[in-house]
């Protein structure tokens, strides 16, 4: 028993003296935080941007990334027209079955959902090496930081720091947890050409598919906004007209 406290002590010095070192090995390194259009409970979504985005998923991240949870008429919401939108389904096949009763393929409609890179989980872990791409349709809600966290992991990668082993297959990312990820850079300059003749650097190309991402992961934002605007401002009226009956309810209690 009287061993115990010094245990105890032992134990505490213990894990003072590997706290440092612990918080050595966690080197992901803070969010830079990015001015969005779409911030404050008056943000809207910059559409040019979200269009730009799209475009950067559907010719770079949709070669890997799922966005399950989205449909092709979902990009309404970002300013893209019917017949665009038409035009964008009907270039991908969809599975249905046949007047025949047999498995067939017909073109997509705007009410499908976006047409994924892998048929399933296991196919996806085969073509890239046992990884397993994360599906996007939510990914701005699931990370910290949300698009902060989208930009900065997409901008993040660089060479490894002196003395670091990297495993098999991975790559350097600063922001992202552990600082290994499977993922190779994405995203390098030039790699679209942007119709509306915006220069597609790799930091234009990341804040404009952070932009579209965000809209995917809640494309009811500005009517959630307006709506709450409009909800203080009928409370704020209410609250002034209680105010003026119950003053003159009770006039003659006052007096």
């Amino acid at each position: 028993m009287r061993l115990f406290p010094l245990a105890a002590i032992a134990a505490l010095a213990a894990a003072v003296s590997i706290g440092p070192a612990r918080a050595e090995e966690v080197t992901t390194a803070p969010l830079p935080h990015q001015r969005w259009t779409f911030d404050g409970p008056f943000g809207t979504y910059d559409r040019a941007a979200a269009q730009r985005g799209f475009q950067v998923y559907k010719e770079v991240c949709a070669n890997c990334h799922s966005l399950k949870l989205g449909y092709y008429r979902d990009l309404k919401g970002i300013g893209l027209s019917d017949g665009q939108i038409a035009a964008i389904a009907a270039s991908v096949s969809v599975p249905t079955i046949g007047e025949d009763g047999q498995p067939a393929e017909r073109p997509g409609l705007p009410s499908d959902h976006f047409h994924s890179p892998f048929p399933n989980e296991n196919a996806a872990r085969a073509a890239m090496n046992g990884a397993l791409p994360p599906d996007l349709s939510l990914i701005e809600k699931a990370r910290e930081g949300g698009a902060d966290y989208i930009y900065a992991l997409l901008n993040g990668y660089s060479e490894p720091p002196a003395g670091m082993k990297l495993g098999d297959g991975m790559n350097y990312n600063k922001y992202f947890p552990g600082n290994q990820i499977a993922m190779v850079q994405p995203l390098q300059n030039g790699q679209v050409t942007y119709a509306d003749g915006t220069p597609a650097t790799q930091e234009q190309m990341a804040r404009d598919v952070a932009t579209f991402l965000t809209y995917m992961a809640s494309p009811e934002m500005e009517d959630r906004k307006r709506i709450g605007v409009k909800i203080v401002l009928f409370l704020v009226f209410m609250t002034g007209i209680t105010y003026a009956v119950k003053r003159k309810v009770w006039a003659d209690v006052h007096h």
